[in-house]
């Protein structure tokens, strides 16, 4: 609370500066000069594309790196020219070859196929530990430099076959490969300043500090406050920036959804990170040109450590999943139009079909925590829910926790982290059921089931099943696409035997947006390219009316 206080503050006295001195919002005056305030929801963990998993993190590194694909302004499934200005494959998608254009870093270095090499080559370096290494699994000869069979990177399917062609070869057939690369795991970093600040394989490389920072993106880190603010300001090195029409964007990391909210209706935010569920109605009353519900592709759960008791019991899992009843924690609580989720993978994905494996039967649900020895609750050990600090987060908690406790007969704690320690009590397992949500990184199957393969960075819940890795391992040969779904939706079917999750809800998106901000639109992946992104200029308090 004292940390949102001090951004609230320091917010609070810039509009009031900005209002002495011309009568105006902050949100007007920052429109004048091109400047977007944007609510990030939370201090982001780092801006190395290559050691970050968040989308908190996302918003940002997408301002300041750039991908082979880009986001299309208006359609997440569409790939956009971004570093490749063209690309082909061959018959059955197996490998790629991508042109890149004439574009430069921002220190002014040539953005050269090398440069993805590099990159790709540090992402699945084990010294690094990427917890998105697995990502780039799909690349020929990826899992096994990775996970150390091989220390010769040349075996791995990436080649520059010239400073301007890369030459990418997968392990199978893979038509939907190009929308993988727009997420920043693939991004590129500049060898150069890499090595200059530690080298490939060093965590605690400094070369995205303030100082160092060097991308190939719309935008360049111009200040860094922690916990306070970061900003970023238009290119000049950037190779499409006559299409950037904002100067900047100051992302304010606001984890205390209240104080965004207050900032928003007081000017001082032009978008915020999410609202607080109670108020999705009153807002669509009130401000129905602002408030912002759209579809959003990706799912809320629990994550459980299986490795601790009571936890490594399957039926224990099983009760405390099927005793929840998601449709009135939506109605009641989340009030913004999600989807009770019956199993992890969203709806909507052409050719697969959703897993009805985690419906509500509170019967089945007592009578499994009966069989695991704790009939009516009773004897259940004392557990906690952990949440990052977040007023929907708790409410969704203490929902469930009346939910267990009216079902089951247990008694189930709470307690809340920043988003940094949330993120490393998730990593080390020091956790009993945590809070998660994972956003789809491209739209297909594979971006939600494979993080649960073992040793996965993303898995963070101890859970192993050979079965499911074999499964997901194929899936990625897999000759057709009927095959690879049906391969995915075997492996689903795994996961919700074991319950090492529990799914809650398919996300809708909810925030509030000034009627300001031009060509931004509703993104099922929630990825808005801000280079297209522009704010309508109002027009000066004392300025006289448009003549009639």
């Amino acid at each position: 609370m004292l940390r949102a206080f001090a951004i609230l503050s320091l917010i609070t006295s810039a509009g009031l500066l900005a209002a002495c001195g011309s009568g105006e919002r902050f949100t007007d005056e920052a429109a004048r000069d091109g400047i977007l305030l944007f609510g990030n929801g939370s201090e982001p963990k780092g801006l190395d594309p290559h050691l970050v998993t968040g989308v908190p993190e996302n918003k940002i590194i997408s301002a300041l790196l750039e991908g082979l694909i880009a986001y299309h302004p208006t359609d997440d499934l569409q790939p956009e020219p971004g570093m490749a200005e063209s690309w082909e494959s061959n018959d059955d998608f197996s490998q790629w070859t991508f042109h890149l254009r004439d574009a430069r870093w921002s220190n002014g270095d040539p953005v050269r196929a090398s440069d993805f090499v590099y990159s790709w080559e540090r992402m699945l370096t084990p010294e690094l530990g990427a917890e998105y290494a697995e990502m780039l699994y799909i690349l020929k000869g990826g899992e096994a430099f990775h996970q150390g069979r091989t220390d010769d990177f040349s075996t791995v399917g990436v080649k520059a076959l010239d400073d301007r062609t890369l030459q990418v070869t997968l392990e199978g057939p893979a038509p939907y490969f190009l929308n993988m690369l727009k997420h920043y795991s693939w991004f590129p970093v500049n060898p150069r300043v890499v090595e200059a600040h530690g080298g490939m394989a060093d965590r605690q490389s400094g070369w995205s500090t303030l100082e160092n920072y060097v991308g190939n993106g719309p935008f360049v880190l111009d200040d860094w406050v922690t916990n306070q603010i970061i900003k970023v300001r238009k290119s000049p090195t950037y190779w499409d920036r006559d299409t950037v029409k904002l100067n900047g964007v100051n992302f304010y990391p606001v984890e205390n959804v209240t104080t965004e909210e207050t900032m928003f209706r007081g000017g001082r935010l032009h978008l915020t990170n999410t609202v607080t569920p109670d108020k999705i109605p009153v807002f669509l009353e009130k401000m129905p040109g602002e408030m912002m519900i759209e579809p959003y592709m990706g799912s809320y759960f629990y994550r459980i450590n299986v490795t601790r008791k009571p936890f490594d019991d399957v039926r224990v899992r099983k009760a405390l999943a099927y005793s929840i009843d998601k449709k009135l924690l939506v109605d009641k609580v989340t009030k913004g139009g999600q989807i009770p989720a019956t199993g992890f993978v969203p709806p909507g994905l052409k050719g697969y079909e959703t897993s009805d494996a985690a419906e509500f039967q509170p019967e089945l649900a007592r009578r499994l925590l009966a069989e695991a020895g704790y009939p009516g609750g009773r004897g259940f050990p004392d557990v906690e829910i952990l949440i990052n600090t977040n007023e929907a987060h708790r409410k969704i908690a203490e929902a469930m926790q009346a939910m267990w406790r009216t079902e089951l007969g247990v008694e189930i704690g709470i307690y809340n982290q920043e988003w940094k320690v949330y993120l490393d009590s998730q990593s080390s397992l020091d956790y009993d059921l945590v809070r998660a949500g994972w956003i789809a990184d491209y739209a297909y199957p594979s971006t939600f089931l494979d993080i649960f393969t073992t040793g996965n960075g993303n898995n963070d819940t101890g859970w192993s099943n050979p079965r499911y890795d074999a499964l997901i391992a194929r899936a990625r040969t897999a000759a057709t696409e009927e095959q690879r779904m049906a391969i995915l939706q075997q492996a689903e079917a795994v996961l919700m035997e074991d319950m090492p999750i529990i799914p809650i809800y398919w996300y809708t998106r909810t925030y509030l947006k000034s009627p300001l901000i031009e060509g931004w639109h509703p993104k099922v992946l929630d990825n808005h390219p801000l280079k297209y992104v522009s704010l309508k200029a109002p027009p000066m308090p004392d300025a006289p009316p448009p003549a009639e």
